[in-house]
């Protein structure tokens, strides 16, 4: 009877179905994983880009808070015309028409800041002269110390206005009537040192314009008010140190010194100069970066337009010449300029930036390619067991004829749609979760090539399950020494392999071998493993053989017989440790850098700096008079200064000790031999005010130990001033003093000697205490520390330098950022950059590389757990057959339920040993393989790069997991087997 047509299709039809439901456990684990792959490429590279973008934003508000990252400048031509004339209203509102010349959507990521504003070059004060305050008697004063010239410049910054408060009169008017004078406004510290107030003229004498001018033009202002400043929580006033406090420098071409003011201006107040021929100003619009959303996106495709942005400026707005100066000759709004040019920070900043987001990517790549391994060895674990439940029908198959193709054909039909659909809808899934707006976006590759990788698994591990056997060989021996020589030869590949990978990540740095390479080394610490697991099972063997009872000897016995088989479940849970070990290792790293990078960046609870050397105001800060310099670090609490923080009622609030730092930069002269050591940094300390702050100091402790400093009083200029030596300083002189001799406008020169009594360790150069001051030195410039009391009176104050003002708090009320910032203020003034420990601190924890970094490793870790959880159970399923035919022969024997339970614990507990030696070895051991490249230093700050500090309590409680895991599925097993009856276990048999 001939069979009709399709009769053999509908039965393999049958067939699928029959074999898909009765694999419906495996084949949802199978999608389960498929899902979670395809769902985690289409979500997790879209989140990481969020947390990219939320970082550079971060840097780029921080960086524009104290300066323009984008600027344009000019200066016009005020001499076209005749006479010369200049609208500079209508020029600053042209220039938001020049953002029209950058290419694409990059004028639109560009706004204006502050509406422009223009600086002239200095001018000479004509009147008034400074007045001369009457003076004591004093001894005869050398040449060159008195005043010459007053040198003022002419500002125009509107940005400032919000951070001045006039004390007398107004702020200079923009708009101005015909015919009188531009109004200026001065400090109180610049009226001070003019002699002048709110109402008084000043006539300036600018610099001639050469070819234009035969004399150099004059034009009278009027003072229209006095103002004081006002802090600033965004170092506005960085760089703006003239607009508060003159300053001088010696003349060119005369013996004195010159006295340099500043004031600011009006808008119309160039108008009215350029009418008394005075040149042009440079005009300067600031541009501010909108980087919301996008934020890496929108930055990399600002930086195309802004490289070429100047020639585009010049192209669209320049031609020709200017007839006076030779310069380009370009048009703004109407107006002739000169060559227009850009500054751009943004680019170096997202040079800088890439280079820390490539580090970060770096190391998620471990995390990710562990999951990956994780998740593709529980594949193989599912795929082994679903091949194991088929093993009767496979055989039964085979022996009615069936080929190894249709076998391996049959199995790829059942599992091949679960994988597709599974794909498919994680897919889907993670582009729903997703957030959108962000730099990153889906990674459909990996996804493609996990679903891959799973769809060949399974006919692969087909074919090698259901492929005919080979003939047997003549001699059994060559065949077994030929497996034996085959697993060495695997051994010793990945053996190689993975010292091959460390050696490179450790001479090239981090780059995209950084994954791989902590997965080779789990692998080879795995087969490392399984050499010692049976030698140690073989001699724990024997001393159970010499046992009254036969439990721990078969438990054994057990173990050492499924070591072999155990394999991918050793790897899968020694992974999983081993990546959470090292995720936990590298979060507690970065935690503790945090504190030490916030503590250095702020030096105590809080830090003030100021430019030059002053002595704080409102701040008591001496030194006591303790008489040893062992007692000075127990007395330096009661001996130091407190700062009272005043508030507005005139009552004082104490319990903040503080300790002041100045920094000179000098040129020293070694004693020895006569050599000139330039620019060393010297700073002036009290160490007894450093020990009330940080009594466990290392520097302090240091300089404590130094010979005794004087009770500060006046001392004799020769007399040598004991000082510490950074190591780079003392190598250039091994013996002698040093002197140096300090210039001070107005003053007659200082010699000073300095006599080294120390060299300063690596760990007191690190010291906290010398964060803020470090800040202001050029890395690789030689230290010099001084401790003599007598110090500051004899180095006078200057305009240079850098005073430091560390503030320790008593108690929480006086910690608030408030109390401190204003103690801050008040010692040093509202042109302070203060820095408080809490609110650094603060900034660094809420940075977007660091959280992006600490949510890969967290999601990696939880779902590798979550796959090794699954793998292991299915690996115990696997071989739990092995394990119930066991248990049914010792119970013929007459074993009892609890003994049969202790077998059960036994033959997993090695599993369970290996497995959190293993892992904790491989989280242990990686880091310290990849010391030389592991550089967390870009997420924390500090002085050097972390040290690597290991998560002890994470460690145990994943090892207790791991034990736990076995010891619940032993229980597990011992209650099924209870369940079952002897008689059944002996027919499944």
């Amino acid at each position: 009877m001939a069979r009709p047509v399709g009769t053999g299709a509908a039965v393999t039809r049958r067939l699928i179905r029959k074999e898909a439901r009765g694999d419906l456990p495996l084949l949802a684990c199978l999608a389960v994983l498929v899902l979670m792959v395809t769902a985690l490429c289409a979500w997790a590279p879209v989140l990481a880009g969020r947390q990219e973008d939320r970082a550079l934003r971060q840097r780029v508000d921080a960086a524009q808070a104290q300066a323009p990252l984008i600027s344009l400048s000019t200066t016009p031509s005020v001499f076209d015309t005749s006479p010369p004339a200049l609208d500079m209203a209508a020029l600053l509102g042209a220039g938001r028409t020049l953002t029209e010349q950058l290419s694409g959507p990059a004028a639109r990521q560009l706004t204006f800041a502050g509406g422009g504003s223009y600086d002239y070059n200095p001018a000479s004060l004509i009147s008034p002269q400074p007045p001369r305050p009457p003076q004591p008697p004093q001894p005869p004063q050398p040449p060159g110390t008195a005043i010459v010239g007053t040198q003022l410049t002419v500002s125009h910054l509107p940005s400032a206005r919000a951070h001045l408060q006039y004390v007398s009169g107004r702020a200079p008017a923009d708009h101005t009537p015909p015919g009188t004078a531009p109004q200026i406004g001065l400090s109180q510290a610049t009226a001070q040192a003019l002699g002048v107030r709110a109402g008084s003229r000043l006539t300036l004498e600018f610099a001639k314009t050469p070819g234009a001018q035969n004399a150099p033009p004059q034009a009278e202002l009027l003072v229209s008010g006095v103002y004081r400043v006002t802090a600033a929580a965004d170092d506005f006033w960085t760089g703006r140190e003239t607009l508060d406090q003159p300053s001088r420098y010696p003349a060119e071409r005369s013996a004195g010194t010159v006295l340099a003011v500043r004031g600011l201006v009006g808008l119309d107040a160039a108008d009215r100069l350029a009418g008394a021929g005075v040149g042009g100003p440079r005009v300067t619009w600031q541009l501010r970066a909108d980087l919301s959303g996008a934020a890496l996106d929108r930055a990399r495709a600002l930086t195309g337009p802004l490289s070429h942005y100047s020639a585009d400026l010049s192209a669209a707005l320049c031609q020709g010449s200017d007839w006076v100066t030779g310069d380009t000759s370009c048009r703004v709004g109407g107006q002739a300029t000169q060559s227009l040019l850009v500054t751009d920070s943004l680019t170096p900043l997202l040079a800088a930036f890439t280079a820390q987001d490539r580090q970060a990517r770096a190391l998620a790549t471990y995390a990710v390619d562990a999951l990956a391994a994780v998740a593709l060895a529980t594949v193989a674990v599912a795929v082994r067991l679903l091949l194991r439940r088929r093993q009767a029908q496979l055989r039964l198959q085979r022996a009615r004829g069936a080929s190894t193709a249709r076998l391996v054909l049959l199995r790829c039909a059942v599992v091949w749609p679960v994988v597709l659909i599974a794909a498919l809808l994680g897919w889907a899934a993670g582009r729903i979760g997703a957030p959108t707006g962000t730099s990153g976006s889906p990674q459909p590759v990996p996804a493609v090539l996990a679903a891959a990788v799973v769809m060949l698994t399974v006919p692969l591990m087909t074919w090698l399950a259901v492929r005919e056997p080979r003939r047997p060989g003549r001699l059994r021996r060559s065949r077994r020494n030929t497996a034996v020589g085959r697993r060495v030869v695997l051994e010793l590949t990945v053996l190689l392999a993975a010292a091959a990978g460390v050696v490179a990540l450790r001479s090239q740095g981090p780059d995209g071998i950084l994954g791989a390479v902590p997965v080779l080394v789990a692998l080879a610490v795995v087969l490392i493993l399984l050499r010692i697991y049976p030698l140690v099972l073989r001699l724990v063997l024997r001393q159970t053989r010499r046992g009254r009872g036969a439990v721990g000897f078969i438990g054994a016995a057990r173990a050492a017989h499924d070591a072999p088989a155990t394999g991918l479940a050793l790897f899968v849970l020694v992974l999983t440790l081993g990546t959470a070990v090292f995720g936990g290792l590298v979060h507690r790293t970065i935690d503790d850098g945090l504190a030490t990078g916030a503590a250095w960046t702020a030096g105590a609870d809080a830090s003030a700096t100021v430019a030059g050397t002053v002595a704080p105001t409102g701040a008591a800060v001496s030194a006591g008079t303790g008489a040893s310099a062992g007692a000075g670090a127990s007395a330096g609490a009661a001996s130091a200064g407190t700062a009272a923080a005043a508030p507005r009622d005139g009552t004082a609030t104490t319990g903040i000790r503080t300790a002041v730092q100045h920094l000179r930069t000098l040129d020293l002269v070694g004693q020895a031999d006569g050599a000139v050591i330039s620019r060393v940094a010297v700073i002036t300390v009290d160490p007894r005010q450093l020990a009330a702050i940080a009594p466990k100091s290392p520097l302090a402790g240091a300089l404590l130990s130094g010979p005794a400093t004087g009770t500060g009083t006046p001392a004799d200029a020769g007399a040598p001033l004991p000082s510490f030596l950074s190591p780079d300083l003392r190598a250039t002189e091994r013996t002698g003093n040093f002197t140096a001799t300090v210039v001070t406008q107005g003053q007659p020169p200082l010699n000073l000697d300095f006599k080294p009594v120390g060299t300063l360790t690596a760990a007191e150069l690190r010291d906290p205490l010398l964060g803020p001051v470090t800040a202001q030195i050029a890395a690789g410039t030689p230290m010099l520390i001084t401790t003599a009391a007598a110090a500051e009176h004899l180095m006078p104050q200057q305009p240079s330098g850098s005073t430091v003002l560390l503030l320790e708090a008593d108690g929480p009320a006086t910690a608030e950022p408030a109390a401190l910032r204003s103690a801050a203020a008040k010692a040093l003034g509202p042109l302070a950059r203060i820095r408080v420990r809490s609110e650094t601190l603060s900034t660094l924890r809420t940075d977007g590389l660091t959280q992006g970094l600490g949510t890969i490793y967290t999601v990696g870790s939880v779902l590798a757990a979550l796959s090794g959880l699954l793998a292991l159970a299915l690996e115990l399923t696997l071989t739990s057959h092995e394990r119930r035919r066991t248990t049914s022969f010792l119970r013929t024997l007459g074993l009892g339920g609890k003994e049969a339970g202790a077998v059960h614990f036994l033959q997993l507990l090695p599993l369970a040993v290996a497995s959190a030696v293993g892992g904790t070895l491989l989280g242990l051991l990686e880091p310290r393989l990849m010391a030389g490249t592991l550089d967390l230093r870009q997420f924390t700050g500090g002085p050097t790069r972390p040290a690597l500090r290991t998560d002890y309590s994470l460690t145990l409680a994943l090892v207790a997991g791991v034990t736990a895991l076995i010891l619940a599925a032993a229980a597990a097993e011992t209650v099924l087997a209870r369940r079952r009856r002897l008689g059944a276990e002996l027919r499944r048999m």
